[in-house]
C-alpha cells in the first residue's frame, strides 16, 4: 500500500541546457506564464458585468544564478554582443530532474536574450560563494511534463 503514495518532486535537482551544453545553476526563478485578460461590455448587454476574453500572452523574465567560476565570462560576453534591436537570441531548456537524473518537467524557453547581468555583493567579512545572476527576456515558454 505504501508504494502507491506519490510524492511531489523536490525543487533542488535541476539542470539548464543552453547551446547544447548542460549548465549548473544554484537558482532559477521567473518560470511564469500568464495570459492577459481583455474585458469588454457594450451598452446593450443584458449583463451588468463585462465579458472576459483571453488576450496577449505575457512572459516574465527568467533569472539564473550561479557561483562565479574563474575564466568563464559567457554571460558577460553574451550581453556585450547585444546591440539595439539586435540581441543574440538563444533557446534554452530548464529541466526538473528525478533521482535517476532524468527530466520529469521541462520548461522550453524560446528566443531568450540577456537584459541584465549582475555580479556578486562583495563583503570583506562575508563567508559566502560569489554568485552572479543573469536575467533573460524571452518570447515564449512551453512546459512538458514527463
Amino acid at each position: 500500500m505504501a508504494d502507491d503514495i506519490v510524492y511531489p518532486l523536490p525543487a533542488f535537482h535541476f539542470s539548464v541546457s543552453l547551446d547544447g551544453e548542460e549548465l549548473g545553476f544554484s537558482e532559477v526563478s521567473g518560470l511564469t506564464m500568464e495570459t492577459q485578460v481583455i474585458e469588454y461590455r457594450d451598452g446593450l448587454s443584458k449583463s451588468y458585468g463585462a465579458m472576459k476574453m483571453s488576450g496577449l500572452p505575457k512572459n516574465s523574465n527568467i533569472t539564473l544564478k550561479r557561483g562565479i567560476v574563474p575564466s568563464n565570462n559567457k554571460f558577460f560576453d553574451w550581453i556585450n554582443k547585444t546591440k539595439l534591436n539586435k540581441p543574440e537570441r538563444k533557446d534554452l531548456s530548464i529541466m526538473l530532474l528525478n533521482e535517476e537524473h532524468s527530466p520529469v518537467m521541462t520548461w522550453k524557453i524560446t528566443k531568450a536574450w540577456p537584459v541584465k547581468v549582475e555580479g556578486p555583493s562583495l563583503k570583506a567579512s562575508g563567508n559566502e560563494v560569489a554568485i552572479e545572476s543573469i536575467e533573460l527576456a524571452h518570447e515564449g515558454m512551453t512546459i512538458e511534463n514527463g
